[in-house]
């Protein structure tokens, strides 16, 4: 019995001796770049960064300054290890800690609030948060409702554009959708509302004429000729219109859920580790 346990001893030295002596020569069959201290950059490591087009001379000075910073790198955190006192290393090193723990408690957090977040939101609700809070949704910017067409002075049909523009009817307004190639700029629809800082990089027109409501106005420079409808306005410090805040209120609602989602996470945590004697007060 002796001898076998003598016999295995051997045999598992031996086999622990050549892996380690494995190990050291795949490092040696590795060519090294650079060595700084004890610390050995590879080819490999240099391969890892190079783009898979690159000429030559760009190669060359792309690896020259890796294998620079890497050695001031290396050093600069050599000097630092030996000269920080222990106190600053204790406190650095708890700074670390704490930050990889908010990494990973975050990063488990947006999973759990991608698996469970509920992110449908109807319009009843949309329509009841803005009611709730309209005096929150006043407006840092003027809005407009506005029909504009742009079109250059070559147009063969100037006198049937101007009359369709002018037009309400349905039929004329299809008419001149289906021109659209042909003019530079366009809105026409009148339903919607559009900041005035993205209007008046389309129209030559002071905010003066933009903020008067106005049936119908035309403007005529060199490049063309500008035909405009302003039907609605609104200025800065009235209530936000509904239609132009509902992407806002949903990104709230959502924010909203997502911090009730975790409250409610962190409480069922507490609760199930008090349960199950893992948590613990004296």
């Amino acid at each position: 019995m002796k001898y076998i346990f003598l016999l295995l001893f051997s045999v598992l030295f031996f086999t622990s001796c050549e892996y380690l002596d494995f190990w050291g020569k795949e490092e040696e069959f590795q060519e090294i770049i650079a060595i700084v201290n004890d610390d050995k950059l590879f080819k490999d490591d240099i391969e890892a960064i190079l783009p898979k087009k690159i000429t030559k001379n760009d190669s060359v000075l792309l690896v020259r300054s890796f294998v620079n910073n890497w050695a001031l790198k290396k050093l600069l955190l050599n000097k630092a290890e030996k000269n920080n006192s222990l106190e600053a290393t204790n406190e650095i090193n708890l700074l670390v800690n704490d930050y990889r723990e908010s990494l990973l408690i975050n990063n488990y957090k947006e999973m759990l609030i991608n698996q469970q977040l509920d992110t449908a939101i109807v319009s009843s609700e949309i329509e009841l948060f803005y009611e709730n809070n309209k005096e929150n949704f006043k407006l840092n910017e003027e809005l407009l409702k506005i029909k504009y067409l742009h079109f250059d002075h070559t147009v063969f049909n100037k006198r049937e554009l101007i009359r369709l523009f002018k037009s309400d009817r349905i039929d004329d307004l299809e008419s001149l959708e289906k021109q659209q190639l042909s003019f530079k700029k366009f809105q026409f629809n009148q339903k919607i509302w559009i900041s005035l800082d993205k209007v008046m990089l389309n129209l030559p027109l002071s905010r003066e004429e933009l903020l008067n409501k106005t049936k119908y106005l035309e403007k005529q420079d060199s490049i063309g000729l500008y035909l405009i409808s302003i039907k609605d306005v609104l200025s800065t410090n009235e209530i936000a219109p509904l239609s132009y805040i509902k992407p806002q209120i949903k990104q709230m609602i959502l924010h909203r859920r997502k911090i009730q989602l975790i409250k409610d996470i962190e409480k069922i945590l507490i609760q199930d580790a008090t349960k199950n004697n893992n948590f613990k007060i004296y």
